[in-house]
């Protein structure tokens, strides 16, 4: 019989999973909607996962793994991109929380079956399943996949939460609540938001802020400790801005090179320490740094760096 793994760290389920507008969601409640949610979708299939929401969109993928589906993140919905969706594990089907017309079956996370109660237990899915299929932009030709199995992302998720709880002096990431600016399609803020929370031990926003003062109210509505997530374009928009800014314990920032005059300027606005992401999205996330204490990248968990030749359409974050 092939191994299991949980489909969240070991966490009090009664505590929040995620928030909106302020609000908690318990992971309790999160369970019991994503199984409610798994019985609804086809017998075999693919998730196009579309979802903006950001709750909406994790409800879509764990409800996708509970049925035995890969979920599969396109960069965008564009037909183009729709229609070089790979096809070997079944039929494609759309997972959506807006109106935008899309040529694939749909299935719409605002009309999801209401549930009440919670979960009392937090189920497992095979550890060697294909959980999800991330997609690159297509740059230089048709979108690539990269598979990633349960266990993959397991150890991925783990290793960033266990570094990220050394760099801030913290014993785990429980009771950590993430706000971000990148969308759960990405890379990045798949791993950093999302999977950060359901394998990491943090719980996240539902919400996307761009705005700046957006941002700040996002920040404001979450309790502390809290962490944004980001990207250099996004923290630069944000710090010269001249909104308000909530302290946050932890700034995340991945897809670009930060300045060290940039990240000293976050840090001493925001009153976190600043953590750099650098990965891709062949292989997850593979290092981190902390900008103003030198320029020196250190591999996460048993990542290790040997010279070779790449060729192909990954994309770095």
């Amino acid at each position: 019989m092939s191994a299991t793994l949980p489909l969240l760290a070991a966490r009090d389920l009664a505590q929040p999973l995620a928030w909106r507008d302020g609000q908690p969601i318990s992971a309790a409640r999160f369970l019991a909607e994503a199984a409610a949610l798994a019985e609804q979708l086809p017998a075999r299939g693919q998730a196009v996962n579309l979802c903006q929401d950001r709750y909406h969109f994790a409800l879509a993928l764990v409800a996708a793994a509970l049925r035995g589906h890969v979920s599969l993140l396109p960069p965008n919905a564009m037909a183009a991109t729709l229609q070089q969706l790979p096809v070997a594990q079944g039929a494609p089907y759309a997972m959506v929380d807006d109106d935008e017309p899309v040529n694939l079956p749909r299935i719409d996370l605002r009309a999801r079956p209401a549930v009440s109660g919670g979960a009392s237990a937090v189920p497992a899915i095979d550890s060697e399943r294909i959980a999800v299929c991330l997609l690159t932009s297509g740059s230089t030709g048709a979108p690539q996949p990269h598979a990633k199995s349960w266990r993959a992302l397991t150890v991925n998720i783990g290793s960033e939460a266990q570094r990220l709880a050394e760099m801030t002096s913290r014993p785990s990431l429980q009771g950590l609540n993430i706000v971000a600016t990148v969308p759960a399609q990405h890379s990045y803020g798949f791993e950093s938001s999302v999977m950060l929370s359901l394998l990491g031990g943090a719980a996240f926003d539902a919400g996307r802020p761009f705005y700046p003062a957006d941002v700040a109210q996002a920040l404001q509505n979450v309790p502390r400790p809290r962490a944004l997530v980001t990207t250099p374009f996004h923290l630069k928009t944000l710090l010269l801005s001249g909104v308000e800014l909530p302290p946050v314990d932890l700034l995340l920032c991945a897809t670009a090179p930060l300045t060290p005059q940039l990240a000293a300027l976050a840090e001493q606005k925001m009153g976190g320490p600043l953590i750099e992401i650098y990965g891709c999205t062949e292989a997850g996330q593979l290092a981190s740094r902390r900008t103003t204490q030198g320029q020196t990248w250190t591999t996460l968990g048993e990542v290790r760096i040997t010279s070779t030749t790449h060729s192909g359409d990954g994309e770095s974050f």
